[in-house]
Protein backbone atom coordinates (compact mmCIF):
# COMPACT_ATOMS: atom_id res chain seq x y z
CA UNK A 1 0.00 0.00 0.00
CA UNK A 2 1.58 3.30 -1.10
CA UNK A 3 1.21 6.38 1.03
CA UNK A 4 0.62 9.68 -0.73
CA UNK A 5 2.07 11.74 2.11
CA UNK A 6 3.34 15.08 0.73
CA UNK A 7 5.87 15.29 3.58
CA UNK A 8 7.80 12.24 2.33
CA UNK A 9 9.73 14.01 -0.48
CA UNK A 10 10.66 16.75 2.00
CA UNK A 11 11.74 14.13 4.53
CA UNK A 12 13.82 12.33 1.90
CA UNK A 13 15.55 15.58 0.90
CA UNK A 14 16.16 16.48 4.54
CA UNK A 15 17.51 12.97 5.14
CA UNK A 16 20.03 13.34 2.31
CA UNK A 17 21.16 16.72 3.67
CA UNK A 18 21.57 15.34 7.18
CA UNK A 19 23.59 12.36 5.95
CA UNK A 20 25.86 14.71 4.03
CA UNK A 21 26.35 16.91 7.10
CA UNK A 22 27.03 13.79 9.20
CA UNK A 23 29.80 12.75 6.77
CA UNK A 24 31.23 16.28 6.82
CA UNK A 25 31.33 16.23 10.61
CA UNK A 26 33.13 12.89 10.46
CA UNK A 27 35.79 14.49 8.26
CA UNK A 28 36.06 17.53 10.54
CA UNK A 29 36.42 15.34 13.64
CA UNK A 30 39.15 13.28 11.96
CA UNK A 31 41.00 16.44 10.91
CA UNK A 32 40.77 17.88 14.42
CA UNK A 33 41.99 14.62 15.94
CA UNK A 34 45.00 14.56 13.62
CA UNK A 35 46.26 17.90 14.98
CA UNK A 36 49.14 17.89 17.44
CA UNK A 37 47.02 19.47 20.19
CA UNK A 38 43.33 19.19 19.25
CA UNK A 39 40.82 21.54 20.86
CA UNK A 40 38.97 19.15 23.18
CA UNK A 41 36.00 21.49 23.61
CA UNK A 42 35.51 21.87 19.87
CA UNK A 43 35.94 18.11 19.44
CA UNK A 44 33.25 17.43 22.06
CA UNK A 45 30.88 19.90 20.38
CA UNK A 46 31.37 18.28 16.97
CA UNK A 47 30.80 14.80 18.39
CA UNK A 48 27.63 15.96 20.17
CA UNK A 49 26.33 17.51 16.95
CA UNK A 50 27.12 14.30 15.09
CA UNK A 51 25.13 12.25 17.62
CA UNK A 52 22.13 14.61 17.33
CA UNK A 53 22.30 14.26 13.55
CA UNK A 54 22.41 10.48 13.86
CA UNK A 55 19.25 10.53 16.00
CA UNK A 56 17.47 12.82 13.55
CA UNK A 57 18.56 10.62 10.63
CA UNK A 58 17.13 7.56 12.37
CA UNK A 59 13.81 9.36 12.93
CA UNK A 60 13.55 10.45 9.31
CA UNK A 61 14.52 7.02 8.01
CA UNK A 62 11.64 5.57 10.02
CA UNK A 63 9.30 8.09 8.37
CA UNK A 64 10.57 7.46 4.83
CA UNK A 65 10.89 3.67 5.01
CA UNK A 66 7.55 2.14 6.02
CA UNK A 67 7.41 -0.79 8.43
CA UNK A 68 6.54 -4.06 6.75
CA UNK A 69 4.45 -6.28 8.94
CA UNK A 70 4.81 -9.88 7.90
Amino acid sequence: MATNDPALPDAAARLAALKSEHRDLDTAIDALNSMAAPDQLQLARLKKRKLRLKDEIALLEDMVVPDIIA
